[in-house]
């Protein structure tokens, strides 16, 4: 894992079917003081996803589209609504929201990404270690480049943006970067 500092409290929505699993990444996730709703299956993550988009529009009025989870890990198999048409639906809602699969079917996951939803998904395969889905969900790599780009994170965090916003100040940052002579 990297010695980078973790600051960013994100919300998280997990659907995997397996118990012992979804306790799992939510307690890890909670460690790093994330805040972590877990469902059973694809029916219930779609409940709980609506429910919070409609949670979000009460509390915030006007001020663009905000991402109701800063992220979705959804298992590829589960009963009553699979991961597919649950990314699905939710990106037809939201089609900026992150969604990370994470399947011991990797390449029935990458194949059915590309063919129902267009695109190309975020994708763990299992069984993977606590560790990776960590760095993975944090997106390290966004804060391990915005210290090499020299970023106060002191400044960031005080600002306590969204995931989103982090990457879209990267990819700015990346743009000015190479219009630079030295």
């Amino acid at each position: 894992m990297s010695t980078l500092k973790w600051f960013l409290v994100m919300n998280v929505l997990i659907a995997e079917d397996e118990h012992d699993i979804a306790l799992l990444y939510k307690m890890a996730l909670e460690r790093r003081n994330h805040q972590v709703t877990t469902t059973e299956n694809g029916e219930n993550c779609l409940k709980a996803y609506h429910e919070k988009c409609q949670n979000i529009r009460f509390a915030i009025h006007d001020i663009g589209q905000t991402l109701p989870f800063d992220v979705v890990i959804l298992d590829h198999k589960m009963p009553k609504i699979n991961g597919m048409q649950v990314a699905e639906e939710i990106l037809a809602m939201n089609p900026r929201q992150r969604i990370i699969f994470a399947s011991a079917y990797v390449k029935e996951t990458l194949t059915d990404s590309i063919r129902t939803l267009k695109q190309v998904v975020e994708l763990m395969q299992k069984p993977f270690n606590v560790n990776t889905l960590i760095d993975t969900v944090e997106d390290k790599e966004i804060y391990s480049e915005l210290k090499r780009l020299d970023v106060d994170l002191d400044i960031i965090k005080a600002i306590n943006p969204t995931h989103e916003q982090i990457i879209d100040l990267l990819k700015r940052l990346r743009t000015v970067q190479k219009g630079r002579t030295f």
